[in-house]
């Protein structure tokens, strides 16, 4: 099962490739993997096509990738052997794909038109998967707007204060200190 670094990982590797591209087409291969999305593949289809993404974000195990004016994003959950791959479009599938977005991705404007680039969501077990998901207030920040499904989850601790080096075992004087200046960043 991918652990959160890997996640960010993920994460971090799709942000300069989805980042202001426009979803041209979608192809759902296996729609067991579509199985959070609220309603029929066609749906997701349709909603898909046509989106332009806005830079990926992510909390706990999940993945989502705001639309561009609309309140929902493209919601991803890798399950246990899920992977989100970019490729070119003419590069060969792999045989456990299960969905597939062609985008106009900014990558390729530094010649002055947007690269072709494929994302391909593979899952051997099919424990993944893909949605759009209305954005709604988080819980624990309710100023930061999240998927619904990943509403529960609270931000990493990591993102919350940055540390100062010092041991986690202090004072309980030193603890409120610490928690007095985190406060004001959440």
């Amino acid at each position: 099962m991918p652990e959160l670094p890997e996640v960010e990982v993920v994460r971090a590797g799709l942000e300069p490739a989805v980042t202001g591209a426009t979803v041209r087409r979608v192809e759902v291969l296996d729609e067991r993997s579509l199985r959070r999305h609220p309603g029929p593949v066609e749906d997701f289809v349709e909603r898909a096509t046509g989106a332009r993404l806005r830079a990926p974000q992510r909390r706990g195990k999940f993945l989502w990738v705001p639309l561009e004016g609309a309140p929902e994003a493209l919601t991803i959950h890798l399950g246990m052997s899920g992977q989100v791959l970019l490729r070119s479009p003419d590069h060969e599938r792999d045989r456990l794909t299960r969905v597939v977005l062609d985008l106009d991705s900014p990558l390729g404007e530094g010649a002055g038109h947007p690269g072709a680039l494929r994302v391909d969501f593979v899952d051997q077990r099919i424990f993944g998967s893909m949605a759009l998901d209305e954005l709604v207030p988080a819980r624990d920040h309710p100023e930061q707007l999240v998927p619904s499904h990943v509403r529960h989850i609270a931000r990493d601790p990591s993102t919350r204060c940055s540390t100062t080096g010092r041991s986690s075992r202090r004072s309980g004087a030193s603890r409120r200190r610490s928690s007095a200046r985190c406060s004001t960043r959440r």
